[in-house]
């Protein structure tokens, strides 16, 4: 649906369209009943029973783009545009069965007995009234399919569009009968039958090509192309890894689209989600207002580290891992990491989860040998506390730190008292090129140091920065 155009501004527009063709089609198919009989010709007859199934089809048309604009609901997840495309499907039937009747009438005309006809001043007026009307009404319809992208609608122009064509075939032989009568050619009265099944000819192509579009739709064939250029679109994502499933189907003028895309298994929730946005995104702008539905399969990349392959089996399990140490011991692996458990659980079901964790580990890692792991308990209460103040401790704390070539800088120390314990939390100024590594040894070292000048402490948290941040 066109950007800024309203669900009710679409259902009016194309429900009064397909109400025009309708009175259209009652005032064309009359006038051409009352030529056809009055003539005799059996090209008129045959556009008129070529009438008469539009008006049918319009009727149908009309119904079904009532129909097919409702939304969704409980029994039809996918809304009703398919009734749409069942309209289209049902026009092709209509014209298949004026064909069959064209052709019929033509042969007998021209083997087995022949009609007179009189191609009278009124019957070419007719055909001409036809044409124009014909013309009007089929732009009117394809300027609305095309912009509401409705298959019924676009069957129903075409369905005109023909008539234009077919009728001026009509003419045609009409004429050719007029000049055999006048130049005393009575083979020329054939004419009028061989117009006819030219006329057939076309009706059989456009249904044909009619055909395969709503049958294409109705068993959910893809556009074409459509299925390679998604791929590729989505596959241009960072942190897709492979595009494994592509669906696609249309009901109505919408698009429905079924992804399938697998990512890093390291990958959290929060990224995987923005990952999908980003897939759906790039699907809508070659589909647009497609309704696109991702899911994230979780896979190894080639990339992957043993601490990442660490870390994803912990992961899998739900449990948070850090500290991973790997030691090389004669050829063995050794691994050596924290598990963060729920304080509230129990020795017992702590360890089995551990158990379970590091089972599951060797199985899939078969270089590791051997694990330890530390169980930490993962506070799972908001804790009540105070700040405080450690008289004489903050010269001392600042000494040690400048023990310390890298450290630049400590600034906003806080001593807090929560259950009992002693907290410190501070910040640090460090060297802006420090490896990561060092850093992390100078902070376990400032924390050992801190601990001695004060046994209390429980805990100390510090926070690096770096030297060109202090700045600012």
């Amino acid at each position: 649906m066109p950007d800024g155009v309203s669900t009710a501004t679409m259902r009016r527009e194309k429900k009064a369209v397909a109400l025009n063709s309708i009175f259209a089609a009652v005032v064309v198919t009359a006038v051409k009943v009352v030529a056809g009989v009055a003539t005799g010709s059996l090209g008129i007859l045959s556009e008129a029973a070529h009438s008469g199934l539009d008006l049918a089809a319009a009727a149908v048309t009309y119904l079904s783009v009532r129909v097919s604009d409702k939304p969704a609901d409980a029994e039809h997840q996918y809304g009703h545009g398919k009734v749409e495309s069942f309209s289209a499907f049902v026009e092709t039937g209509l014209l298949l069965l004026t064909c069959v009747w064209i052709v019929y009438e033509a042969g007998k005309r021209l083997f087995f007995h022949t009609v007179e006809i009189e191609p009278t001043l009124w019957a070419f007026l007719v055909m001409g009234i036809s044409m124009v009307v014909d013309l009007w009404r089929s732009r009117r319809l394809r300027r609305v399919a095309k912009r509401y992208e409705s298959q019924a609608l676009q069957a129903d122009a075409l369905h005109f569009s023909v008539d234009i064509w077919s009728s001026a075939v009509v003419i045609l032989g009409l004429a050719l009968v007029l000049l055999g009568r006048r130049y005393g050619q009575p083979w020329l009265a054939k004419a009028d039958p061989v117009a006819a099944l030219f006329v057939a000819s076309i009706v059989v192509y456009v249904s044909s090509r009619l055909a395969r579009q709503t049958i294409d739709t109705l068993l959910d064939a893809a556009p074409a192309g459509i299925r390679s250029r998604i791929i590729e679109e989505v596959y241009r994502v960072d942190g897709v890894l492979q595009v494994d499933r592509v669906r696609i189907r249309r009901s109505g003028s919408r698009y429905f689209a079924d992804v399938s895309i697998a990512m890093s298994r390291n990958v959290t929730f929060q990224k995987s989600e923005q990952v999908a946005n980003e897939a759906a995104a790039r699907i809508r702008r070659l589909l647009p207002d497609c309704d696109v539905v991702i899911n994230a399969v979780a896979r190894a990349s080639r990339q992957e580290s043993l601490f990442d392959r660490i870390r994803a089996v912990a992961t899998r399990n739900n449990l948070n891992v850090h500290d991973i140490s790997v030691q090389d011991i004669g050829g063995s692996l050794h691994v050596e990491q924290h598990v963060e458990l729920d304080e509230r659980l129990s020795l017992k079901d702590a360890h089995d989860r551990v158990t379970h964790l590091e089972a599951e580990l060797k199985q899939e890692v078969r270089e590791i040998s051997s694990i330890l792991t530390h169980i930490e308990s993962e506070p799972a209460t908001i804790e009540t506390g105070a700040s405080l103040g450690v008289p004489g401790f903050e010269h001392r704390l600042h000494a040690v730190t400048r023990s310390f070539p890298e450290v630049v800088d400590m600034h906003d120390l806080m001593f807090r008292r929560v259950g009992g314990r002693l907290y410190l939390s501070l910040h640090i100024t460090m060297q802006d090129d420090l490896p990561l590594s060092r850093v992390h040894d100078i902070q376990t070292a400032v924390e050992g140091r801190f601990r001695q000048e004060l046994p209390e402490l429980f805990r100390v948290l510090i926070h690096p920065e770096p030297q060109t941040d202090n700045r600012r």
